[in-house]
Order: C-alpha cells, then structure tokens, then sequence
C-alpha cells in the first residue's frame, strides 16, 4: 500500500512542552519507530505539522531589529527543512534500508483565497488571554482562543497545486520514503507567465496531505493525532466514539474549528476525491496497526451508509 501519513504537532511536542531542539529530537524517535515498522511493509509518505515551530520562528525573527522580518513563506521553509531533518535522522536510523528524503515543497494558493482575509491558524506558543491581547497590539497580531488559552492566528489558504508533484513521485519509484508538504508546505502565487512568488500563509498540514494522497493515488490518508478516535458531541455527556462514518454525513455535522474541524475536512476531501477503496482515517500516532485494520481510530470513507460507534 501507498500510505500518506499526516503527522499531528503531538509527534514533536506535547502541548505546554518547551519548545527545544533535545525535547522536540527525543520526541521524533518515539514517532519514528511507529513509522518505521509500517515502512517494512508499506510505501510511506509523511506531512508534518509546523505551528509551534514556525511561530517560535517569527518570534526569534522579530527579536532581531536590525533587519527586516522574513516573511511566513520563508519561515515555513526553515521549518520544513528543521522538521524534517529531525524525522528523516531518526527514520533513517531504524530503516537503513530505505533512503528517506526530506523535500522543500512549494504548494500554490489563490491571493484571492478568502482566508487571506480572516486568519485562522494558530502557530507559536500559547498565551494568557491577557498575554494574547497585549501582544496584539505591540505586533498588529490577530489572537484567537485554542483551547483555554490563546495563540497567535494567520492566514491558512487552501492548497491547490503541488509545485514538486513529480518529484515526489520520482523519489517514491526509487523507493524512499519521502517527507513533502512540511507544514502545509511553502505557500507561493503562481501568476500569468507561471513564475512563483512567495505569501505570507501558513497552509493547514492536514489539507495539504490530503491534496497529496489524493494526486499520488494513495491507498490511505492516515492522519495521526494524540486521540484515539474522533468524537461525536466531543465534551459532553452524550460523547460517543466514532469507528467509520461515510464522508457525506461526517460533511454536515460540526467539529472544532481548531483542532478535528479541519482534519475532519481533509480526510472527507480525500474520500470525495478517490475511489471506495481507498480510505482516511483518524487516530492515535502509536496504534497505527488497528488504524490500518480498522480496530482503532475513525475509518472515512464513502462506502458505509452510516456511522458506526465504538
């Protein structure tokens, strides 16, 4: 199988952890085992998140005042390349076999996109509501709640094309596991004469990985949390575990903006955009076996008729 793999923040920091190399290194290696025994039987391709690490970026980029800020676009890409060192290292180490490869990756978005217009993505540390508020006004920051505390918001457009599509593809004949869509990947404009240029955005990772399964004709979207399944009524008396559900219904009921809203999107995407057969699903990074069976996580795919609860 060709496996796409959606990796959550949870597999380089715990939320509330600080944000530190050796913390976010030792991390990695729990993640990397779980990866490297799917690799042994599995083509795999992985997308990771970036939000606590471009954010500590920007705030490291602002500190320094005797140069002009670098732009999201270029921040992301530092982030790419710092993330996917660390996965690459330590997946490389437990399956010598493989090459495994780490890819800049350019995704276009639309400068009409109206995300540019109501920022939505969290990235960077969390915040006091009083904290949040005060650096929204030194920095012009828009601020939102994410969970009980707060973080800064930026724009998160929805990928539309793959600039190293057959990049990948070409690495994946060769049979490494390639690590793509860092971050959402690199958002760029692509205008008239078809040169790229740069935006300040940060692309959501699970969209992105979404958009990759799909044109690589995945067999699976695979996107890993610290959860072990998605939740209807999350938080209330009535919560249910969710085992399968059909794309179609899971597109009318209502998740968290912030946090399963959008994994939910792009796993219904993925399942809009391809055949019965293949399937995403949401779980825990480390049951990635019964998530591949079905035992474990939330199956999505259009062939159930209706949910099905653990």
């Amino acid at each position: 199988m060709l496996i796409v793999i959606a990796l959550g923040g949870n597999a380089l920091l715990q939320r509330g952890e600080p944000l530190e190399a050796e913390l976010q290194h030792k991390n990695v290696k729990s993640t990397a085992y779980a990866i490297a025994k799917l690799a042994k039987e599995h083509q795999i391709v992985i997308c990771h998140g970036n939000g606590p690490q471009v954010g500590l970026l920007a705030l490291q980029n602002a500190a320094y005042t005797q140069v002009k800020s670098y732009p999201l676009d270029v921040l992301d890409a530092e982030s790419q390349g710092m993330i996917g060192y660390l996965i690459q290292q330590e997946v490389g180490n437990l399956v010598p076999q493989h090459g495994v490869v780490t890819l800049l990756t350019q995704i276009v978005v639309d400068a009409n996109d109206p995300a540019f217009k109501k920022p939505v993505k969290p990235i960077g540390p969390v915040y006091t509501e009083d904290e949040a508020k005060a650096l929204s006004v030194e920095r012009g920051w828009h601020v939102a709640p994410d969970g009980k505390y707060f973080r800064r918001v930026v724009p998160s457009p929805e990928p539309k094309e793959i600039v190293e599509l057959s990049a990948i593809k070409a690495l994946l004949k060769l049979g490494n596991i390639v690590i793509c869509g860092g971050g959402g990947g690199i958002p760029v404009l692509k205008g008239k004469d078809k040169k790229l240029s740069g935006i300040e955005a940060v692309i959501d990772k699970d969209n992105t990985a979404s958009l990759i399964a799909e044109k690589l004709n995945a067999d699976a979207l695979l996107v890993l949390t610290d959860v072990s399944a998605v939740c209807e009524n999350f938080g209330k008396s009535n919560e249910r575990k969710i085992k399968a559900a059909p794309a179609e219904i899971l597109h009318k009921m209502d998740f968290a903006r912030g946090s399963m809203g959008p994994k939910i999107y792009a796993c219904c995407r993925f399942a809009d955009h391809t055949t019965q057969q293949r399937f995403a699903a949401i779980g825990n990074l480390f049951e990635l076996d019964g998530i591949l069976n079905g035992s474990a996580g939330t199956r999505i795919n259009n062939i159930a008729q209706e949910i099905t609860y653990y």
